[in-house]
């Protein structure tokens, strides 16, 4: 069985499973993704990697790897394991999060700062349309356009996809009345390859409170719950977006009709 075909996830981060990381066990739950979730506060266990088709890591800083399990992981990539990370305080450069210094780093379809990548804003920071990808194909990004509240700020790599960008915006004088004005814009989702493996950086959070009005985009509403988490709603297109990036990495175009609903 190649590492594409294995369905089993292995999802870092975010604290424990009742806190914040509630919300992306609760769409793999959902999802019917089978996962294994490490909190943020842990190490690695020993063999985690073993039987898994991909690995989400999501405010999971980097010194809770040994050596020899960050070498694992990088040649468990090349070898066809898929790779999400997720933005946040702990991911990337972050507060502390140290990528940018890991083998990881090299593996990655963007670049990292040499230093602190936060974007704590109090600005708008719409999400908005890249290339086309199977990722966001349906998804409502051309007339109902969800706001974040922060990111983690890098470049794209040289050959690599930019699906989603972030844009700041900035209060300026209007006749009408208030208006807003393009201030910046990032990469939001990048993906691309290394070796066999696919990998995606997602440079906002799952989770309150960089998540900002995403976790309620898209209607009707889910609720979802996955065993020891607590029960959240989120809307349906927030949903879909986080399930499809975990199918992509793992599994490839073979996006399943299952995240098409």
């Amino acid at each position: 069985m190649t590492p594409a075909h294995v369905e089993r996830v292995l999802y870092c981060g975010d604290g424990a499973r009742a806190g914040a990381a509630s919300y992306l066990c609760g769409v793999l739950a959902h999802a019917g993704i089978p996962f294994d979730h490490v909190p943020s506060a842990e190490p690695l266990p020993d063999r985690a990697l073993d039987g898994k088709g991909a690995v989400i890591l999501s405010d999971y800083p980097s010194r809770l790897f040994s050596a020899a399990q960050m070498e694992a992981l990088c040649a468990a990539v090349r070898g066809g394991v898929g790779l999400l990370l997720i933005g946040g305080w702990e991911s990337y450069v972050g507060r502390s999060a140290g990528y940018q210094r890991s083998p990881l780093a090299e593996l990655l379809p963007v670049r990292l700062a040499a230093c602190d990548d936060r974007r704590n804003t109090w600005r708008p920071c719409v999400v908005e349309p890249g290339e086309a990808h199977p990722i966001t194909d349906g998804l409502p990004l051309t007339r109902d356009l969800p706001c974040i509240s922060g990111f983690n700020a890098f470049t794209a790599a040289p050959g690599a996809t930019v699906v989603l960008h972030v844009g700041t915006y900035e209060a300026a004088s209007g006749d009408g009345g208030a208006a807003f004005a393009p201030a910046d814009r990032h990469p939001l989702l990048v993906v691309g390859t290394s070796g066999s493996g696919r990998v995606a950086c997602y440079a906002g959070d799952v989770a309150p409170h960089w998540v900002g009005g995403l976790v309620d985009w898209g209607v009707p509403r889910i609720a979802a719950a996955a065993d020891g988490a607590t029960p959240v709603e989120v809307g349906c297109s927030y949903a879909r977006l986080f399930e499809r990036m975990v199918r992509w990495v793992r599994d490839g175009n073979r996006l399943t009709a299952e995240s098409g609903r």
